[in-house]
């Protein structure tokens, strides 16, 4: 989809009020139009650091009912729908993939092998994962991991690669105890998950999202994450509100969208780094690679 499609149909959803900000549906529908990849127009010559990219917190959290639940869409849909950083919690000697004490019923070969699939009819992308080892055998899962990367695919250095370096590849992030990849820096606090105020919450995310927006401006080559992602379970004034991982998505997915169409304004187009999402719609998606959509969308629908 190029950019005069992209706006008409933005134009379009918005006039009929269906824009998807939120999804929890597992179906996942695109625009017949939709070019899947949305990288290919990138600079070679970027740093991964220098663009915004759309990730989900969880990744594969789809099973273990309202308290667990984080994503709707499978991994292959997810791909599709433009997401390029996936969030993997990985446990035991089978390299389960869980969420808490729940199975999401899949496994890192199984998600490695998902990727490389996509990224073959998709060369052009680059998509980062994240291992956090939980659970059994949480110190030998790193081992274990590393045991399993399919090397001719990814990129497990710790230097910040540059676009045209990694076109077709997985990047691996590290973090804590895993230490395979590009060093990640992240924005959230200790805490800052837990959420008790939906406004409260959104104010934490607009500060680190300014505070990775500057980093990036004054030069930093480092990958920053922030997370949208939240849940009040866990804490009481949480849970009397019934605050899940959906409920929380579904009131700051909208202040998230409308955060950064207000960024659009500024010169030049800021980055963000990461944004770490749980059930992102495919447009609140379409914002985060290109927050200078609704603004084009503006100035057509003037236009005309």
């Amino acid at each position: 989809m190029n950019v005069q499609e992209r706006v008409l149909y933005l134009i379009l959803q918005k006039s009929s009020g269906q824009l998807q900000i939120f999804n929890d549906q597992k179906t996942l529908i695109l625009p017949d139009s939709y070019n899947i990849g949305w990288m290919a127009t990138l600079d070679d010559n970027k740093l991964i650091s220098e663009i915004t990219i759309p990730g989900t917190h969880d990744a594969l959290a789809l099973h273990g009912g309202p308290l667990a639940k984080c994503q709707a869409w499978s991994l292959m849909d997810q791909l599709k729908a433009g997401i390029r950083y996936f969030d993997l919690r990985v446990s035991g000697e089978g390299l389960k993939i869980k969420h808490g004490i729940f199975d999401q019923n899949i496994t890192f070969p199984e998600v490695q092998n998902t990727i490389k699939i996509f990224l073959s009819a998709y060369p052009t992308e680059i998509v980062l994962v994240r291992v956090k080892p939980v659970s059994s055998l949480k110190k030998k899962v790193p081992d274990l991991v590393e045991n399993k990367i399919n090397k001719a695919i990814s990129w497990v250095d710790s230097s910040m690669p540059r676009i045209g370096q990694v076109r077709g590849k997985i990047v691996y992030v590290q973090k804590n105890n895993f230490k395979l990849g590009v060093p990640l820096t992240e924005t959230d606090e200790k805490g800052d998950y837990r959420v008790t105020n939906v406004e409260k919450k959104m104010k934490k995310i607009r500060e680190h999202l300014d505070r990775a927006k500057e980093s990036l401006k004054n030069g930093s080559r480092s990958l920053f994450m922030s997370y949208s992602s939240g849940t009040g379970i866990g804490t009481i004034v949480g849970l009397l509100k019934w605050l899940t991982p959906k409920r929380v998505a579904e009131k700051i997915n909208p202040l998230l969208y409308n955060y950064l169409q207000c960024a659009s304004n500024e010169n030049p187009k800021p980055y963000f780094g990461i944004i770490a999402m749980d059930f992102p719609g495919f447009d609140l998606i379409q914002m985060v690679i290109d927050p200078t959509t609704e603004s084009e969308t503006n100035n057509l629908e003037t236009a005309l």
